[in-house]
């Protein structure tokens, strides 16, 4: 029964977490174009990693504009001259935010940005979450295969008897996916890039794309092709909205109309301009280095952000994990209180157990990816759309997260201890907070150290999952950085992983150096018999 009321009270906790962002994400937007206006910056969200509509580059070249949340990079494309073109006609500043894409819509909702540009297509089911402008741009699906493969000749949808085809998760793409009936194999990726590399490395016979971004996957990669299918009875059948691209905006947001005003005064060459400038301007290369030759352009190009991944890894591990330890201890001493003697004090004791209870169950029984998303896009919804910093929140959510694991060490290890430490103490006229501090508690450090030293090793790796957070650049996030630039993924996180690997070695072997350090020497001289006999006659005896 209480195992049962505890889970129906974390439900209802959870219930009451959530409810209110979803409150807040539903209510009604202020008025945009005049916050806009008055702030004199327009803020864009877009991938920056779906050439050529939007892709990074390390310099400010053929226009490109500053990625504002992550420094030394800048995003151009046809989405970004776009975007400038918005701005320059409000007689604003464009800022662009690079966001994964599962991010866009929770960030536009939540206030972080004021509009989407990012390629994306204004479908049906978006249509019910965020509002969008009329169209940008409009293309047509193709299928992206390589050159020397068996599909090459290919003209229709019909052709691809036996293929392995796959399509970006959480596009309309995954819906012209189902279309073609004759593959032996479907699945999502996440990016193109992987898709890329899958392709290159014949894992896969070809890939969902938009004529466009399969020029410029093309261009950048020579092995490969695109198959020239157009949306009719030989191709895929599509929604209007589903091959066109619009900008996002919040629900009722005042921005629509001045976008669609804007918009409306971009002539049809222009955007066939700008688009063909896109595709030219893309900084991929398609160069053949080999494979030792790729790695050692990685290193000699992004060595300064690779040391910088590996800094910001470290420095949120170790206070991650000493915030942690910290919250472990006092959690798990205050459980260890002696049963208040009134009745008050009882009640009490019950309550702040069970909220730790709960505290323990909900960050051990979540991942630490949803929990950060949660935790950031949270308190962005709750404040207006004023972010948390990014390595606030990243310290923060290892933090609680490492406490809540630490808390149960802890707990093993006060429980290793023979109770007659207690007893022993009491006896001697030592308080219950006297017994902690100068019995338990050095005891208790040296028993949980190696469970610690190992949570410091997991947070070293854990700290990937925090890419879901806007402009936090790990380790992990270099290789993702590393892969939108040079379309090399193996090469990135073979390079990324040999970098985890040394990091994870090295400090363990600083961890144990440590740990035997404090558990001094194995064998000691005990004075005894022995050691007198051989002392010095002071006695003169």
């Amino acid at each position: 029964m209480k195992k049962l009321l505890l889970v129906v009270v974390l439900l209802m906790m959870l219930t009451v977490i959530f409810s209110p962002l979803s409150v807040v994400a539903q209510a009604a937007p202020a008025d945009d174009l005049q916050t806009v206006v008055e702030r004199g910056v327009l803020r864009v969200g877009m991938e920056a990693g779906y050439a050529p509509y939007n892709y990074r580059q390390t310099t400010d070249a053929n226009g490109a504009v500053a990625i504002y949340n992550q420094n030394g990079e800048f995003a151009n494309g046809y989405d970004v001259k776009i975007a400038k073109y918005i701005a320059e006609q409000m007689g604003v500043t464009l800022e662009v935010h690079a966001l994964e894409w599962d991010s866009l819509i929770n960030a536009l909702n939540a206030g972080t940005i004021d509009a989407i540009i990012a390629g994306m297509s204004p479908t049906e089911e978006r249509k019910e979450a965020i509002d969008f402008s009329d169209k940008y741009y409009e293309s047509n699906l193709v299928i992206v295969v390589r050159k020397d493969g068996k599909f090459s000749d290919s003209d229709n949808i019909e052709d691809f008897v036996g293929a392995n085809i796959v399509a970006q998760r959480g596009t309309f793409h995954v819906d012209a996916l189902e279309q073609i009936t004759t593959v032996t194999d479907t699945n999502q990726y996440d990016t193109f890039a992987t898709m890329i590399t899958a392709l290159k490395a014949n894992t896969i016979d070809g890939y969902i794309a938009e004529e466009p971004g399969a020029i410029a996957d093309c261009t950048a990669n020579s092995e490969l092709m695109y198959v020239p299918i157009r949306n009719n009875e030989n191709g895929f059948t599509t929604a209007e909205g589903d091959t066109q691209l619009a900008v996002g905006l919040r629900k009722g947001s005042s921005l629509t109309a001045e976008i669609n005003s804007i918009l409306a005064t971009v002539s049809d060459d222009q955007r066939a301009e700008w688009m063909d400038e896109a595709i030219a301007q893309q900084p991929v290369e398609s160069i053949e280095r080999g494979f030792f030759g790729n790695v050692a352009y990685i290193l000699g190009r992004y060595w300064t952000k690779i040391l910088q991944g590996v800094g910001t890894t470290i420095l949120v591990s170790i206070v991650g994990t000493v915030a942690g330890m910290v919250i472990g201890l006092l959690v798990g001493f205050i459980r260890t209180l002696p049963t208040a003697r009134t009745k008050a004090g009882r009640i009490w004791q019950k309550v702040y157990n069970f909220v730790f209870s709960a505290y323990v169950e909900i960050f051990r029984g979540t991942p630490m990816m949803v929990q950060a998303m949660v935790i950031y896009w949270g308190y962005a919804l709750l404040n207006n759309g004023v972010t948390m910093n990014t390595f606030v929140a990243a310290l923060l959510i290892v933090s609680v997260n490492t406490g809540a694991y630490i808390t149960e060490i802890v707990r093993g290890g006060i429980n290793a201890l023979d109770k007659g430490q207690f007893e022993g103490s009491s006896a001697i006229g030592m308080t219950h907070w006297q017994t902690l501090r100068y019995v338990i508690l050095p005891q208790t450090v040296k028993n949980i150290l190696p469970a610690v030293s190992n949570e410091f090793v997991i947070n070293i790796k854990d700290t990937s999952v925090l890419s879901v957070l806007a402009g936090f650049i790990d380790l992990y996030a270099v290789g993702n950085i590393i892969i939108l630039g040079t379309y090399r993924t193996f090469e990135a996180y073979l390079i990324i992983s040999v970098v985890y690997f040394l990091l994870t070695f090295c400090i363990t072997r600083l961890l144990r150096l440590f740990e035997r350090k404090l558990n001094g020497k194995s064998n000691y001289a005990l004075y005894n018999s022995d050691i007198v006999s051989a002392a010095p006659n002071v006695t003169g005896e």
